[in-house]
């Protein structure tokens, strides 16, 4: 049993920056990715990033490239997503992922309870 904890989500002008945290606990022993979700009022979750067991791979989805950076430390069992150049359509409820085997929701092993990130115009 894996139990994550977000923290960092909170209310941002446009163009603004938000740094997510995820803390894992007890640390994960499997070796598949970890990663972010989000899912914003009437919509279907989506993915957001993935970074591999050991930090040397990572993966987003177009709408964050170039924005958003996802890193962790595997000594502290922490995940992070720094979001910059923060967008409306960015506003949504972000979950941290962990044992992800692809993309889609279905294919992750455990989710965080989600933080809420707004950004206003």
């Amino acid at each position: 049993q894996v139990q994550l904890v977000e923290s960092g989500g909170g209310l941002v002008q446009a163009g603004g920056s938000l740094r997510l945290s995820c803390a894992a606990s007890p640390r994960t022993y499997r070796t598949y990715p970890m990663g972010w979700f989000r899912q914003a009022p009437g919509k279907e979750r989506e993915f957001v990033a993935q970074i591999s067991w050991g930090g040397g791979s990572t993966y987003y989805a177009d709408s964050v490239k170039g924005r958003f950076t996802i890193s962790k430390d595997n000594a502290k069992n922490m995940v992070y997503l720094q979001m910059n150049s923060l967008k409306p359509e960015d506003t949504a409820v972000y979950y941290c992922a962990a044992e992800l085997r692809g993309s889609m929701p279905r294919t992750v092993g455990y989710w965080g309870q989600g933080t809420q990130v707004t950004v206003s115009s």
